[in-house]
């Protein structure tokens, strides 16, 4: 429809994606929910406009595909697809196919005041879980927060925006200070 015309700007591929509504907007563009034509899958697809407009921005943005490109975990938001532009003259907006979720932690807390020590263990072990996959892969996401932390209705987790990670190439004593760093902030 309309949405899908003003959402996608001239891509070849935007026709494998079925629109189906915000669910999400900030500085870097906007969020939708879709529908992957060709697998039957829902996906949510994150718009950033302008995407070389400023450097920090551009750093940020390619910094969070790179790393999410190469962590595959099931704590950890999937990379579905990058859609790049029909010609490099035309490349000032990138589309970015993740996996859907519902939420995420921080509108769980505020919605859900019967959540129990069970719900919280569970949250806690995955993030726990995620976070010893990235740290072993000398990844430190320095920005962990609940609004950074997606959810399902089942209670699955998921960490996103890695646009403030840093990797460390140094030995274990960085990767055992950010842990505890990181522990004692949770």
């Amino acid at each position: 429809g309309a949405g899908e015309v003003e959402f996608f700007t001239e891509y070849g591929e935007a026709n494998r994606y079925q629109v189906q509504e915000v669910v999400g907007k900030g500085s870097y563009g906007v969020v939708v929910s879709a529908v992957d034509t060709i697998t039957g899958e829902k996906v949510a697809i994150k718009k950033i406009n302008d995407v070389f407009e400023h450097v920090s921005d551009a750093t940020r943005i390619l910094r969070e595909i790179k790393l999410l490109r190469l962590l595959r975990h099931p704590d950890i938001v999937e990379i579905k697809h990058i859609m790049l532009p029909p010609s490099r003259r035309e490349f000032k907006d990138v589309y970015v196919v993740f996996e859907l979720m519902e939420s995420d932690l921080h509108q769980v807390i505020k919605a859900n005041d019967d959540l129990t020590p069970e719900h919280y263990q569970f949250f806690l072990y995955q993030l726990l879980r995620g976070l010893k996959y990235t740290h072993t892969a000398n990844v430190f996401h320095r920005d962990l927060k609940p609004k950074n932390i997606l959810a399902n209705a089942d209670c699955k987790l998921k960490i996103c925006d890695f646009g403030l990670a840093r990797v460390s190439f140094n030995d274990a004593p960085s990767a055992i200070f950010w842990t505890v760093s990181i522990l004692l902030y949770i």
